[in-house]
């Protein structure tokens, strides 16, 4: 079993570099493809509303069809896609492939925890939990070197799509060899809620595009973001009622009614805006301020992303001890991520790499210690058989406020730039006015005002995202105090004591 879940985790980490590299190089995708920068902005949109509309039905479907077909069918389709996905040229057959090539990665990602929750004992499931918080610690944060090898080392900007399919075979070979045959469970076809699964895929789709396409498009200032909020609102109201009055609904809406639950993710969707402070804003900063290729800030992934592959299991062997609070160690997580954007606000045009090494180690010890300890504290409240239910729940707030996220820091920007600018135009005309409008001085100023401008607002976003921070810590303080696992030991096996000798 343990060379299955290794597979599932594969396979999940085949979905997330899926979702996240294509978007790193999109300007490399629009230069080869053709493509103008309005219409290329909406395939990082279209894998994102397929992803999420296929988070909470993926475990019913694996449960139904048995775990291993399932995942099996939705990885080898994955990979064709990837395969396939570099000759499409016309932008509207790309962007249907990128929605349905969503789906199945969106399909591919909750069985992982579902698996965890279902087949690994209470003694060693803090382990399977750290391996799950990987698809949120691991694999974004590496992408962008991943990204950096196929586009500026190979220059080969195909590989953004074929990388994953080596990776894909060993996973589905694991996959195939490591979890067991199961009877299909056909007779739950005409019991499941088909009516909220059509009010919902579309409902979770148009929420995406609405989010995703707001700071471009302007948000309410337009048409579409009006029309795609409306609807998908009221879609999305409606598949919850009907999910919560169905005997048989594909998400369990009735979980949240525990206090770890719906406190928690709440804490889960501010964390993860939060993460996105660690790798991605500082890379787009040095690309805007000092011109820099991804293969250049690289290393900002990797100082963050590969220790989690050893941080990860150490916080659940923390979490063993009977004297730790899961809680706390949160707390210890979050007072992390605080100092690094407090850090990091102090940022100016000449920061590179090197100034932002100290945010980024901060970043490495406080995720793993808070992506842990919150799926300890929220799957403790839940029994097994729960875990398809909850397994859905996590992975759509995971989607939906990693895309809210990137909409806030991308609106944070547009304003606090915009406020910056007009006060530093203001401050500086004041002191041009005295030159003569021949002077070198007028011709820079532009691009001075606008460099400066952009930091001022990156420094904004820092000093936010380490107040939403220390908003979290009287939350978590407020979870369910969950003691640490009972591990259980087999006693030795005694020998039986020898038959004494017969008296002579």
């Amino acid at each position: 079993m343990a060379v299955g879940l290794l597979g599932i985790l594969l396979a999940s980490m085949v979905a997330g570099l899926n979702g996240r590299i294509p978007g790193l190089v999109l300007p490399d995708l629009r230069g080869a493809l053709g493509f103008g920068l309005d219409d290329a902005s909406w395939l990082t949109t279209a894998y994102a509303a397929g992803e999420l509309a296929a988070m909470p039905f993926a475990t019913w479907f694996a449960i139904t069809f048995s775990l291993r077909r399932f995942h099996l069918t939705m990885l080898f389709s994955t990979l064709l896609l990837s395969l396939v996905m570099p000759y499409v040229q016309d932008l509207h057959l790309l962007l249907t492939l990128r929605v349905l090539h969503g789906m199945l990665g969106g399909a591919l990602i909750p069985v992982l925890m579902m698996a965890c929750l279902r087949f690994l004992p209470p003694p060693i499931r803090l382990h399977g939990l750290a391996i799950f918080a990987l698809v949120a610690t691991f694999s974004p944060n590496i992408a962008l070197w991943l990204a950096a090898q196929w586009v500026d080392r190979l220059e080969d900007w195909r590989w953004v799509y074929w990388h994953v399919i080596p990776l894909g075979l060993v996973a589905a070979t694991l996959v195939g060899w490591g979890i067991p045959k199961m009877p299909m469970a056909l007779p739950r076809i005409p019991q499941a809620n088909w009516f909220g699964m059509a009010l919902g895929i579309p409902g979770l789709m148009l929420l995406v595009v609405g989010v995703d396409q707001g700071v471009r498009l302007d948000w309410f200032h337009s048409p579409l973001i009006v029309a795609a909020f409306v609807a998908g609102g009221a879609l999305l109201a409606l598949f919850l009622a009907s999910e919560w009055f169905h005997p048989a609904p594909f998400v369990r809406l009735q979980l949240l009614e525990r206090r770890n639950l719906w406190i928690g993710f709440i804490i889960f969707a501010l964390l993860l805006m939060t993460m996105a402070t660690a790798v991605t804003l500082p890379a787009n900063l040095m690309a805007n301020f000092q011109g820099f290729r991804m293969e250049q800030s690289a290393s900002l992934g990797l100082i963050v992303g590969l220790p989690q592959l050893l941080l990860g299991p150490c916080v659940a062997l923390l979490l063993y001890r009977k004297w730790v609070d899961a809680r706390h160690v949160f707390v210890a997580g979050l007072l992390c991520m605080i100092a690094a954007n407090w850090l990091a606000s102090g940022i100016t045009s000449e920061w590179m790499v090197r100034q932002f090494l100290w945010t980024q180690v901060l970043h490495m010890v406080g995720q793993p210690l808070t992506m842990v300890s919150l799926l300890f504290l929220l799957t403790s409240v839940v029994q097994p058989m729960e875990g398809p239910f909850l397994s859905g729940l996590v992975n759509i707030v995971r989607v939906f406020s990693t895309t809210i996220g990137a909409a806030i820091i991308g609106q944070i920007t547009a304003v606090r730039s915009r406020f910056h600018s007009e006060m530093l135009l203001d401050n500086a005309g004041q002191l041009l006015a005295r030159l003569p409008s021949n002077d070198p001085a007028w011709a820079s100023l532009g691009n001075t005002v606008a460099q400066q401008a952009n930091i001022l607002a990156a420094a904004d976003i820092y000093r936010v995202f380490a107040v939403v921070a220390l908003l979290m810590v009287p939350l978590v303080l407020m979870l369910q105090h969950i003691p640490a696992p009972v591990v259980t030991r087999t006693p030795p096996v005694t020998p039986p004591a020898a038959a004494p000798a017969a008296a002579s």
